[in-house]
């Protein structure tokens, strides 16, 4: 088994491949390469980013990269997905919270980067705020619209690097906890996955077996910050506009891709618990474990789907 461990979109990385070939070795020593350049795009903390430049630009069409163009097809079936919850319509309700640092350097602050300002909800979807073409790669942003993709930019680049890895063998990104998998390891078994104890820190509620699909878990345990002792995090409700206020402390969510996944497990936490189990309802491709701020486990479906530590 051949692993491999980096810094990379503001997290820890893990790449690993089920084989021992000079083949594989050579190709998961280049993964920290793909994702620095899939930074080099898609980062809001770096203002000579592709995305950083195309959000100081209003009202003029502009060409974009294929990864900008994959990311932003990503987050528009992210959006209908989750009915606008989850949207990258955030950048300015972020910077008013005062998540406007990179989160290394906002614990180097110890607080909020800028002045918290009064929420205002998205009362835009993004298609009517971004006039894309995706054949000609072409994008063209309504006034004051300005775009941050976050976790959509980080699970598209964890299964883009899966996808690039399973050429030389079975392969698991782990992206700061979300997690994409090309299917079985070399012997059929599935890959062992953790899951980290909101309540916790250090400790896991659990395991799962992961064969095909993704994982990812959104909650308000690590990207937090105090401002005049209350504590806010990056996970911003549109209809809002500002971190949202709900009874799950983290949902995760199991799906067929990675992709999927990050974006169920964002919408059942704005959801809160009530709202998640309407939600879920209806779509049974999903399995989803929410931890609500009580203390309780809520497992959907009702059958227990990994093996509990906790």
């Amino acid at each position: 088994m051949l692993h491999l461990s980096f810094r990379a979109m503001g997290c820890q990385m893990l790449a690993l491949v089920d084989s021992e070939s000079v083949t594989a070795a050579d190709l998961i020593a280049q993964a920290p390469a793909w994702f620095e350049s899939w930074e080099s795009s898609l980062s809001r903390f770096r203002a000579d980013s592709e995305l950083m430049k195309l959000n100081a630009v209003h009202g003029t069409t502009v060409a974009v990269s294929e990864v900008l163009r994959d990311v932003l097809q990503t987050a528009l079936s992210a959006e209908r997905e989750s009915d606008g919850l989850v949207t990258p319509l955030v950048l300015d309700a972020l910077e008013s919270a005062g998540y406007t640092l990179s989160f290394e350097g906002l614990r180097e602050l110890g607080g909020a980067g800028a002045t918290v300002v009064n929420a205002q909800p998205v009362r835009l979807t993004l298609s009517e705020a971004v006039h894309f073409d995706p054949e000609r790669q072409t994008v063209m942003l309504e006034p004051g619209v300005r775009l941050d993709f976050g976790g959509v930019a980080k699970g598209w680049a964890a299964e883009e690097a899966v996808r690039r890895l399973s050429a030389v063998g079975p392969a698991l990104v782990d992206a700061g906890g979300d997690i994409a998998v090309s299917g079985p390891r070399a012997d059929g078994a599935a890959w062992t996955v953790a899951i980290a104890d909101p309540q916790l820190q250090g400790a896991d509620l659990g395991q799962l077996g992961l064969a095909a699909g993704g994982v990812a878990t959104s909650g308000r345990d690590y990207r937090r910050w105090l401002v005049d002792g209350q504590w806010r995090h990056h996970l911003i409700d549109p209809r809002t506009g500002a971190p949202a206020t709900t009874d799950v402390l983290s949902a995760t969510v199991i799906a067929p891709t990675l992709r999927q996944a990050e974006t169920a497990a964002k919408t059942l936490f704005l959801l809160g618990s009530e709202g998640a189990a309407d939600w879920l309802a209806g779509r049974p491709e999903y399995k989803a474990l929410l931890v609500i701020e009580d203390g309780r486990l809520v497992a959907a479906p009702d059958i227990l789907w990994f093996r509990m530590t906790r």
